[in-house]
């Protein structure tokens, strides 16, 4: 095995989707030296793929929105366990973050007199949505690209990062080494920003894409000594492809159900006559979930395990106007024409709203010299995400903690820098470099399987308690690994060390999961389908000599002068209303 070169700056991004991005462009802008590592291409994170917008209460098509309803509606959806701050944070300094992207060149939609267009989303009361048609994610990742190279911050792409480097509690860079070519390097730095994303991917179903989202982040910072908390609160869309296999999960946009799509069984039932006949197929998307779930575990799903979602009643041209990719999308995967034929969906594990614990204000872990942004943090969004907070949180956030990474970077006057902690980060990663009677892929597809009929939309003791045991099976099988790296690169590397920290943060998740004993938002029990009040609490995880421990924690009371706003907002209608 190679040496390991060294890399040093006062600020290392590991991530480089919009929060990391975002947060590189901070720390620079602070005047500290900074340098942004990921796993993919860049411009290839996963914040290409929010499509529908980012939220800020401009009022510019709804004059009477503002900030105060933005938080309200942020804090009803999440089922009263977000931290009141983060919301407060993140709503007040949107408006400011946008236009500032727009500054930038980003080209969101404009209003006739050229204000930033607004659109409704699911549970929104106002129109506050931004949007650049249905490509938002790519136009924000394109943008702050563009503005990374104009100030010259590098970006070193296809790094995997083993360990944070951390002694005494104090975190002074990182380990990673080439994809491609195996080639290492020891990042030092005073201060790292981890925006490494979320752990949808450990459901079979999942519109991550394969390699992405698989918890790695999460892992990383419970090996530094950081807490997670939240981590059984995962969104599911409710409708995702189900077939073929490699697009299985990729998500059908609720646009279609906006655009009129209906949904039935294999009865041909318009079964959400059942569970909110009002709202019909425009209901939340925690409701819809459920729905589909349920008609599929009942028996009545299609015969590739989905229900129908049929749209084919509305004109072709209606819908090459309206649904442009959709009508693309099936067509190359399946040769199927939406137009005359229904979909066949399912649900789809979609955005981790639990993540690394941070302080709102700074983004700082309880790990020194650790910040941490984006979909791989928590506290924001509780037990149901509203639609287009995700994008909003990763520019307010990335820019609090690439400016708070900055300042503890200055505030430094030495640095330590621990050789036997790197060397034992050197070691573990030369000690998964072995000969094994076993292969990484099929346990990651075992553990998938198991997260989806385990701990997937509804959930049971019983069934938490036989996904743990299959847990702990696995984690047996993967000491037996095979990963020998060969002249098509380390990709057998990166897998072995994803399904390493998938293991440990699909138990977090397990784990949290079978703790909270009721049903909120998107976390629906078997046993438990009523929401307890006594369960409003954050559930938080460390990790002690290798083993997860598991305590309650109470949610931060609201800010004053918030509440009247909450208990007063008045009703809306979702009709003909998009849902992210």
């Amino acid at each position: 095995m190679n040496t390991p070169r060294t890399v040093i700056s006062n600020v290392l991004v590991i991530g480089s989707g919009a929060a990391g991005l975002r947060a590189a462009i901070a720390a620079h802008m602070s005047g500290v030296e900074v340098l942004v590592v990921g796993k993919r291409l860049r411009k290839d994170a996963h914040t290409v793929l929010a499509a529908g917008g980012i939220n800020a209460a401009f009022g510019n098509v709804d004059p009477q929105d503002n900030w105060k309803f933005h938080f309200a509606d942020t804090w009803q959806e999440a089922y009263q366990l977000a931290n009141p701050r983060m919301i407060e944070i993140m709503v007040i300094e949107a408006p400011q973050a946008v236009t500032e992207l727009a500054g930038w060149g980003a080209r969101f939609a404009r209003t006739p007199n050229g204000l930033l267009d607004q659109r409704f989303f699911g549970a929104h009361r106002y129109r506050r949505t931004c949007y650049a048609g249905d490509y938002t994610g790519r136009e924000i990742m394109n943008t702050l690209d563009k503005k990374v190279i104009e100030l010259g911050i590098p970006v070193h792409e296809h790094q995997y990062i083993t360990r944070l480097l951390v002694d005494d509690q104090v975190c002074f860079g990182a380990l990673g080494f080439d994809i491609n070519t195996g080639e290492r390097t020891i990042y030092l730095a005073d201060a790292v920003v981890l925006a490494a994303g979320g752990h949808t991917r450990l459901w079979r179903r999942s519109s991550s894409r394969r390699d992405e989202n698989t918890g790695d982040g999460m892992y990383l910072a419970l090996q530094a000594g950081a807490l997670l908390s939240d981590m059984e609160l995962v969104q599911f869309h409710p409708t995702g492809m189900v077939t073929p296999e490699d697009w299985a999960g990729t998500l059908v946009t609720e646009a279609v159900r906006g655009e009129g799509g209906i949904l039935r069984n294999n009865l041909g039932e318009r079964f959400m006559t059942r569970y909110d006949p009002v709202r019909m197929e425009l209901s939340t998307r925690d409701r819809v979930a459920l729905a589909v779930y349920t008609e599929i575990i009942e028996g009545r799903g299609t015969p590739n395990g989905g229900v129908y979602l049929d749209i084919s009643h509305r004109s072709k041209d209606h819908i090459l106007e309206k649904l442009p990719r959709m009508y693309r999308q099936f067509l190359e995967a399946q040769m199927l024409d939406i137009s005359t034929q229904p979909m066949e969906v399912a649900p789809t594990a979609h955005y981790s709203m639990g993540g690394v614990v941070i302080d709102p204000d700074t983004t700082a872990t309880r790990t020194q010299g650790l910040f941490a942004a984006g979909e791989v943090t928590s506290g924001l969004h509780g037990a149901n995400r509203l639609g287009g907070n995700s994008l909003t949180e990763t520019l307010v956030f990335g820019r609090r903690a690439g400016e708070n990474a900055a300042a503890y970077s200055r505030s430094l006057h030495s640095q330590l820098r621990s050789p036997a902690v790197i060397k034992s980060a050197v070691d573990d990663l030369d000690s998964l470099i072995r000969e094994g009677k076993e292969l990484a892929r099929p346990l990651q597809r075992a553990l998938r399987n198991n997260m989806w009929e385990n701990c997937g939309v509804v959930r049971s003791e019983e069934r938490l308690s036989q996904g743990l045991q299959k847990i702990n099976e696995l984690k047996s099988m993967a000491e037996q690994v095979d990963v020998r790296p060969n002249s098509e690169g380390y990709r057998d590397l990166a897998i072995a060390l994803d399904l390493r920290a998938s293991l440990v943060v699909a138990e977090a998740t397990l784990l949290a999961a079978r703790a909270r004993c009721e049903s909120r938002g998107a976390h629906q029990r078997y046993d438990f389908p009523a929401l307890d009040p006594a369960m409003q609490v954050n559930f938080v995880l460390s990790l002690e000599n290798e083993a997860l421990s598991l305590h309650p924690e109470p949610v931060p009371p609201l800010p004053d002068g918030l509440l009247p706003e909450i208990e007063t907002a008045e009703e809306y209608s979702l009709a003909g209303r998009l849902l992210e």
